[in-house]
């Protein structure tokens, strides 16, 4: 069936696109200019087609593979990078990150409040930490954990407490009302901790947030998931660690073994995949980017409270629209997933999906499985409701998507 949309809908759409001309044009510079940083590396580090054959077994002596890690620390402002097909999402990838640094006593300080709630069973805190106490977590081997909120005195804290061997921040809002953080915001922090003790590791969850500017955040490590977007709707799988040369190496003991660390791996005939995925990260965000302030202006102005809001500058892909209702958020889900290009035909349904404390609802109708640099949305059933919009491979298709959720909630709260 072809899309057919009232006239309402069409009409706001026409506005929003008018009214968003000049955050497009700012949005196209920042691709252009983190393209031009992609294809620079490449072609310093001379990338060719042989790079793209498989190794097996072991995998040592893998060039291509080597060279791509050393392009993406490039692209990232890094000193050494780790990018792997088998890091199987961005919780596994962070989790190398927490394991590979910290070590019986340390205690991690997150200055970014309460991380994703995946990661509350790897720490070791809230309801997953004692479901899963015994299981490996964190504090099972004796590191301890604390939290301040954005904006807090950290820095008092570091100097009234030794035991801190991590300062860790989320840059995206994971399914909080939060602000998400600029590069520049978490390189100005990882230089505070740096002030006070060189030995302090600063770790950053940078998901979601990789291309959205002209930089990436400064970090001992910064970590993120392939299918979103650093993968760029290519790479199947994967995860990546950037940083400095010792934090990557004790990464990459976590990652294998010790003593084999990032020597070993064979990439499976994957690499080419992450090589093209990083190609397109660029354009492939600013459509996310494009759909998600689409979406901010045509929700604003039938009523809905938007973070951020489409005059807002962006740090991240997600967009959050806070639906009020429970059938609102449910809507929203179904119309985005009904405008997908695998899976259109499913009603997306609430559900208790592991790691969560509440029930949540996904639309994700992606050629890769949980890939959410596609577009996609979900959200927990818990108030305000909200809707979590990210992703969008083309503009065009996020436009419909859009559209889209736009009708299925104005027919399902009858606006």
């Amino acid at each position: 069936m072809a899309f057919e949309f009232t006239d309402r809908i069409n009409k706001l759409t026409c506005d929003a696109e008018e009214a968003l001309a000049e955050r497009f044009a700012e949005t196209d510079e920042i691709s252009l200019a983190n393209t031009a940083k992609v294809l620079d590396a490449f072609r310093e580090h001379r990338v060719s087609d042989a790079m793209f054959a498989p190794s097996s077994g072991y995998g040592y002596d893998d060039r291509g593979r080597d060279t791509l890690e050393t392009v993406w620390a490039e692209v990232f402002g890094a000193e050494a990078a780790l990018v792997r097909h088998s890091i199987v999402n961005g919780t596994h990838a962070l989790t190398i990150a927490l394991f590979g640094l910290l070590r019986p006593g340390d205690t991690m300080l997150s200055v970014t409040g309460k991380p994703y709630d995946t990661l509350e069973g790897v720490i070791g805190i809230g309801a997953a930490g004692e479901k899963l106490k015994g299981c490996g977590s964190l504090a099972d081997f004796g590191v301890k954990y604390r939290e301040l909120p954005i904006g807090a005195d950290f820095e008092s804290v570091l100097r009234d407490n030794p035991t801190v061997k991590m300062v860790y921040l989320q840059r995206s809002k994971g399914y909080s009302d939060r602000v998400t953080l600029s590069a520049d915001e978490i390189s100005a922090v990882t230089a505070k901790v740096r002030a006070i003790s060189p030995d302090i590791f600063v770790a950053v969850d940078n998901c979601y947030g990789e291309f959205t500017d002209l930089r990436e955040p400064a970090a001992d490590l910064v970590v993120g998931s392939l299918i979103k977007n650093p993968g760029g709707g290519i790479a199947e799988s994967g995860g990546y660690l950037a940083g400095t040369k010792r934090a990557v190496e004790l990464a990459s003991y976590r990652m294998t073994t010790v003593g084999a660390g990032a020597e070993v791996g064979a990439s499976l005939g994957q690499t080419k995949n992450m090589y093209k995925g990083l190609f397109l990260a660029p354009h492939v965000t600013a459509a996310a980017v494009r759909t998600a302030l689409l979406a901010a202006y045509i929700f604003e102005a039938l009523g809905f409270e938007c973070s951020p809001r489409w005059t807002e500058k962006r740090q991240d892909i997600i967009q959050a629209v806070h639906m009020k209702t429970p059938e609102g958020l449910c809507a929203f889900c179904r119309g985005i997933q009904s405008a997908s290009p695998v899976d259109s035909f499913v009603t997306p349904e609430p559900w208790a999906m592991p790691g969560y404390d509440d029930e949540v609802i996904m639309a994700a109708g992606a050629f890769t499985q949980g890939s959410s640099i596609e577009l996609s949305a979900d959200g927990p059933l818990r108030p305000p409701y909200t809707a979590f919009l990210q992703g969008g491979l083309t503009y065009e298709a996020g436009k419909l998507g859009v559209m889209s959720a736009a009708d299925y909630v104005l027919r399902e709260l009858n606006m």
